[in-house]
């Protein structure tokens, strides 16, 4: 059973993992609504998300009519955003319409939402899985190719990039979408094209790049702060390629490695830190192994920065901007 006090962000997640292994499942969805009717909810932002996981519960127990309901509620507690959760909440609700045998009403809910996925990386996935509950995976692979093909031609009409993307990370969301279409075509049997190709490759080198950042992840995730990284790039420049060229560059790539790979350690570097262990060690900054090595030696101190913090925490990068309007916007860039 839930708690009488208030729910936080993380206890909602963790319902979310765990709900389905209780003794009583939709008693956990009736009491997530209580909570947010009783104002039981340490962020009143959470609503949405409370009511959408009570809607996940009822439909894994087929009990859509109860699904339905609170679905329409998250969907209302998400009005005015167009976020990946208000998103999801939608899909979700044509999800449910299609079970219930509404097909009209599910497929106009994700034509709404079908610009989506353009511009939202999670966006392929959660309208794949609405369509594929109503039995459409020719529209899903349909919807992909052409917003594949959407943001092949805009990639080619801009100057400064490469007609294919170098890596996962350079595709941004391009690499969503083909690696959703891949999967929705190999579900249906489709012969592999070129898009399905490209696919591949991008995932191939994602793997390659993930082994062979290993010896170097502690470096990768040393985190300056903003002035600790104005005085970095002013005194050794050629660091911008290991660490961005602006300071909000510097937070994406921080924020993308961990969604990535969640189970590393954010360090902060200082400037006079890392000039102090590369003239002991006889190196340089511009080393890659000198900074792995001052990465290692905090490592091994207490200057680790926690992550992901709550949502509407105060966001790891010391901006003082709340997490969710900050740096987690940035893994979806």
């Amino acid at each position: 059973m839930l708690t009488k006090g208030e729910l936080t962000g993380a206890e909602l997640r963790e319902i979310r993992q765990s709900a389905l292994g209780t003794a009583d499942p939709l008693g956990v969805a009736a009491g997530l609504a209580e909570a947010v009717d009783a104002g039981r909810l340490a962020d009143r932002d959470d609503a949405g998300f409370a009511l959408l996981v009570a809607a996940e519960i009822a439909e894994s127990r087929s009990k859509l009519d109860a699904a339905l309901k609170y679905v329409e509620r998250a969907v209302e507690a998400y009005a005015g955003r167009d976020d990946g959760e208000a998103g999801a909440a939608r899909a979700l609700r044509a999800r449910i319409l299609f079970r219930g045998g509404r097909e009209d009403e599910a497929i106009a809910e994700l034509e709404a939402l079908r610009p989506l996925l353009g511009s939202q990386a999670d966006a392929p996935a959660y309208i794949s899985a609405a369509l594929a509950a109503g039995g459409r995976h020719q529209v899903a692979e349909e919807w992909l190719t052409e917003a594949v093909r959407v943001a092949l031609a805009e990639r080619s009409a801009d100057g400064e990039k490469a007609a294919e993307p170098r890596n996962p990370e350079d595709a941004g969301v391009l690499f969503f979408l083909l690696q959703q279409r891949h999967r929705v075509r190999h579900i249906i049997g489709r012969q592999h094209d070129a898009h399905d190709n490209l696919a591949e490759r991008l995932e191939s080198r994602l793997a390659v790049a993930g082994a062979a950042a290993g010896a170097e992840a502690a470096d990768d995730l040393l985190f300056w702060p903003q002035a600790e990284f104005a005085r970095l790039v002013e005194q050794w420049p050629e660091l911008t390629e290991a660490y961005g060229a602006t300071w909000d560059e510097h937070r994406a790539r921080l924020e993308r490695a961990m969604v990535r790979a969640p189970g590393g350690t954010l360090l902060e570097g200082k400037v006079d830190g890392l000039a102090a262990f590369a003239a002991k060690n006889d190196g340089t900054p511009a080393d890659a192994k000198t900074r792995a090595g001052y990465a290692d030696r905090l490592a091994a101190g207490a200057g680790h920065i926690a992550w992901p913090p709550e949502r509407n925490g105060a966001c790891w990068c010391g901006s003082g901007n709340k997490y969710k309007k900050c740096c987690l916007p940035r893994s979806r860039g």
